[in-house]
């Protein structure tokens, strides 16, 4: 059987400096993407120089997705790099992500027809993502993950991977959860809701209204635990204030099953 190819988006916005950490990451996975699309909201000269430093000699193909600086529009940016993406699979992480080397692995050997995967993240400390981009460091050993809160996220069992899948946070309260960060899918699957709603400006639930016009279209949910392992750097959070807004939009998402958004990726698909 021919191997999955899939390409890899990194959303970013002006934190050359953890971008840097997540790109090294990258270039050491165990199974690379065939090309990694850097979704950027509209960073300025720093991270491009640093995008353009890491072109020279990066294993696959990296591209650079921009748009001008018009405020919080990541939704918008992923749509940009879904329609550029080459390849049937689509994983996708956040440019504050330091990825273990086995996740894109672990991503590609859960890839299931008709469902998408939903992995969680470690969250570094102030003090240890301080030391974490002063020292460089790209590599987590069990006694870093146990000094953190989320101990049950950093370790790796491929059984108990496979018997999770479709057992953890998957109903109730956790149903529609999901961390943009950590999460895959078939790009015919992205393409048939129409990607990201754009109708998100702002800090807000996009990624768990994605997650909702999916299931709503019969795309089910799988949970990626005791694998794709990633390590989050500790920062300070975006403006809220359009958290009630766009709370809204999901809730109306669930209660009216829509399936598809009218401001999605398909204007940016070549015709």
């Amino acid at each position: 059987m021919a191997p999955l190819m899939c390409s890899l988006i990194i959303s970013t916005y002006n934190w050359p400096q953890a971008l840097h950490l997540c790109l090294q990451s990258v270039a050491r996975q165990t199974v690379l993407p065939q090309e990694v699309l850097l979704a950027d909201d509209g960073s300025g000269e720093e991270t491009k120089a640093l995008i353009m430093r890491f072109q020279e000699d990066f294993p696959v193909p990296l591209i650079h997705v921009w748009h001008p600086d018009n405020g919080f529009q990541r939704a918008k940016i992923l749509n940009r790099a879904i329609a550029q993406a080459q390849h049937p699979y689509v994983v996708q992480i956040d440019g504050d992500i330091i990825v273990h080397p086995k996740f894109v692995q672990d991503h590609l050997s859960m890839a299931t027809t008709g469902r998408f995967l939903a992995g969680g993240r470690i969250n570094l400390s102030p003090e240890l993502s301080q030391e974490v981009l002063a020292k460089g460091i790209t590599h987590f050993g069990f006694a870093d993950i146990a000094k953190t809160s989320n101990l049950f996220n950093g370790l790796r069992m491929g059984l108990l991977r496979r018997l999770l899948a479709n057992r953890y946070k998957l109903t109730g309260k956790n149903k529609y959860y999901v961390k943009g960060c950590n999460m895959s899918f078939w790009r015919d699957d992205l393409l048939r809701v129409n990607g990201y709603n754009e109708n998100y400006v702002g800090w807000g639930p996009e990624d768990s209204e994605l997650a909702a016009r999916l299931m709503n279209a019969g795309i089910r949910k799988m949970s990626l635990k005791m694998g794709g392992v990633q390590y989050h750097l500790h920062h300070t959070y975006v403006d809220t204030s359009r958290k009630a807004i766009n709370e809204e939009l999901l809730r109306t998402t669930i209660q009216t099953n829509i399936t598809y958004c009218q401001k999605g990726v398909d204007q940016y698909l070549q015709k």
